[in-house]
């Protein structure tokens, strides 16, 4: 497995105060397109939005001396903080002409787009709607596949769907930072498959001593701060001990 290059004392995954909270935050935006005859599936939503965020991780430009490049590590080195806005129509088509990524699932499609300040969103994206971002699942998901990724849901939380989607693409970022080289590029190759599904209450306790990637929510809307709120399941990282000789520890971050 890949280590994190940030050092221990500055580490992303920490929740208390740290360095990273000194650096200029930005926010990765996501709009949902919501039009109101046929609005997405709820869990379709929340796999095309994590989805959305390891595209544009994955993206040439989110590297090097990609265009995307320099934002995108200047958000990483703050807190990963994601924004889910909604839109339809005429909202949506002047979000699909900002530079950004459209990722299409079953039902759903997400716009994902470079980090902004927080205090910088462009016009288009600024005057659409980010609270009462709701869905419904027209009927029950399936059982997730056990040997694909898996976003596991707190199932003591009640979050809207816009909140899920961005806590979704919090625990997908996770798993992608722990993942090696050859591990993203085959995840990426495979067109990230991944389910999000809310855990059985029975096994959330032990989802969340495995060591794997934990989202610990920062408090700023809807849930309490240091609220656990997703697990990612990524079949890479349950080996046990996590390597040779390396214990499992919980890695978790607080956006």
């Amino acid at each position: 497995m890949s280590e994190d290059p940030t050092p221990v004392s500055d580490s992303p995954f920490r929740c208390e105060p740290s360095a990273r909270d000194e650096a200029p935050q930005f926010v990765l935006p996501l709009v949902v397109r919501i039009e109101k005859a046929e609005p997405p599936a709820r869990t379709d939503a929340l796999e095309t939005s994590a989805r959305a965020v390891l595209t544009i991780l994955a993206d040439d430009r989110s590297a090097g001396e990609g265009e995307w490049a320099g934002v995108m590590r200047d958000w990483q080195d703050a807190r990963i903080r994601k924004v889910v806005r909604r839109a339809r129509g005429a909202e949506w088509r002047r979000a699909e002409a900002l530079p950004g990524i459209t990722v299409t699932g079953k039902s759903a499609e997400v716009r994902v787009f470079p980090p902004v300040p927080l205090d910088g969103w462009p016009k288009d994206l600024a005057r659409l709607q980010v609270s009462g971002t709701d869905l419904d699942d027209p009927e029950p998901p399936v059982d997730a596949d056990p040997g694909a990724p898996v976003l596991w849901l707190n199932p003591d939380l009640g979050m809207s769907a816009g909140k899920a989607m961005a806590q979704a693409g919090h625990a997908a970022q996770l798993a992608w930072w722990e993942l090696s080289d050859e591990e993203r590029a085959a995840w990426r190759d495979a067109g990230f498959p991944l389910a999000v599904r809310t855990a059985d209450p029975s096994r959330w306790s032990e989802l969340t001593g495995t060591g794997l990637p934990l989202v610990r929510d920062a408090g700023f809307t809807e849930i309490a701060p240091g609220s656990c709120t997703v697990v990612a399941d990524h079949p890479a990282l349950r080996r046990e001990p996590h390597g040779p000789g390396r214990p499992a520890v919980t890695r978790s971050e607080q956006p």
